[in-house]
C-alpha cells in the first residue's frame, strides 16, 4: 500500500438532526492530524432504523473501496438507531454516549434523549435575536448607514478587504451581537483623525488590520488593475489605520493568521461584549 492511500481516510458525521454538532466536534479533532487528508461525509436526519441500516452498509462498503476503516463521529441520540452501528467496520466515536453517562451519574437524573436541542428552535428568543442582529449587520455594512450606531454593540474599523463584513455577520448570526463596520479611507489617513460620525461611539470601536502581503493578495483577486492592489497603496493604508488605532487607543487585532471564529472570539474577549444568543 502506497503512502498516499495510507494517509487518506474517509470520515462520516452521523446525526439525527442537522449534523452541525458532529461536524464541529469531529473536525476539531481532525485538525490535530496534519499528516492525513480526510474525505468527509455528513449524514444528517438519521432518525430511523431503515436509514441507519442503509448508512451502515454505505460505511462498511468504504472499507473494500479504500482499504481503510472509516472514522465515524456520531451525535445520534436515540438508542434504537445508535445500536444499529454496534458492529460497524470502523472507528465509531459516540459523543453523546461518552458524555451523557457521566453527566447522568453526576446529576443523578437520566437525560431526556431528545434530538434537535442544540440547533433547534426551542429558544425562539435567541433565534430572533440572531436574525435581528444579522439584519442590523447587513444594513450597517461598510458605512452605508451611520444613523443607527447607537444600537451597535461594536463598530469594526479597517481598510478595504481586512475582514470587517464577514466578522460582523459571524458575530451577528452566531452570538446575536449587533455589529456595524466602517471603512477607513484616504480622508482619515491624510488628516489622522476619526470621522466625526464615529466620535460619539469611540467606546464601541474595534480595529482590524492584516499583513500587507495578505491584503495585497486578496485585493489582486478582486481588482488586479490599478493602485488598489499595489504594494505602496496597501502599506500606506495599513500604516494609516494602525496609526489611528494608536492615536485613539482603539483595541485592534491582526487578522492575518486568524479564522473568522478566532477574530470574533478575540473581539468578544477584549471588549467584554456579552454573547446574547447561541446557535
Amino acid at each position: 500500500m502506497n503512502q498516499k492511500s495510507i494517509n487518506r481516510r474517509v470520515v462520516f458525521f452521523l446525526s439525527d438532526q442537522t449534523g452541525v454538532t458532529a461536524e464541529t466536534l469531529g473536525r476539531s479533532l481532525l485538525t490535530q492530524f496534519e499528516e492525513y487528508e480526510f474525505d468527509q461525509v455528513t449524514v444528517p436526519f438519521l432518525d430511523s432504523v431503515d436509514k441507519a441500516d442503509e448508512t451502515l452498509r454505505r460505511i462498511n462498503a468504504t472499507v473494500s473501496e479504500t482499504g481503510n476503516r472509516p472514522i465515524i463521529f456520531s451525535t445520534l441520540v436515540h438508542d434504537h438507531v445508535r445500536e444499529r452501528f454496534a458492529g460497524v467496520n470502523g472507528l465509531f466515536l459516540d459523543f453523546f454516549a461518552t458524555y451523557l453517562g457521566p453527566m447522568e451519574r453526576e446529576l443523578l437524573v437520566r437525560s431526556s434523549h431528545t434530538s434537535g436541542r442544540a440547533h433547534g428552535m426551542k429558544d425562539t428568543g435567541s433565534y430572533d435575536r440572531r436574525m435581528e442582529a444579522t439584519n442590523f449587520a447587513l444594513n450597517n455594512d461598510d458605512g452605508a448607514r451611520t444613523n443607527d450606531y447607537a444600537r451597535a454593540d461594536v463598530i469594526l474599523l479597517g481598510v478595504s478587504r481586512s475582514g470587517k463584513t464577514p466578522t460582523c455577520l459571524y458575530l451577528a448570526l452566531t452570538y446575536g451581537v449587533f455589529a456595524a463596520n466602517y471603512p477607513l479611507s484616504e480622508d482619515e489617513f491624510e488628516t489622522g483623525r476619526l470621522p466625526k460620525v464615529l466620535e460619539p461611539h469611540r467606546h464601541k470601536l474595534f480595529g482590524l488590520s492584516i499583513s500587507p502581503e495578505r491584503l495585497q493578495q486578496i485585493r489582486r483577486e478582486r481588482r488586479p488593475e490599478g493602485r488598489y492592489a499595489s504594494s505602496e497603496q496597501v502599506r500606506y493604508e495599513l500604516r494609516g489605520a494602525e496609526a489611528l488605532y494608536s492615536r485613539y487607543q482603539i483595541a485592534w487585532v491582526d487578522t492575518t493568521q486568524f479564522s473568522i471564529e478566532e477574530i470574533a472570539s478575540r473581539i468578544l474577549s477584549t471588549t467584554g461584549i456579552e454573547r446574547r444568543a447561541r446557535p
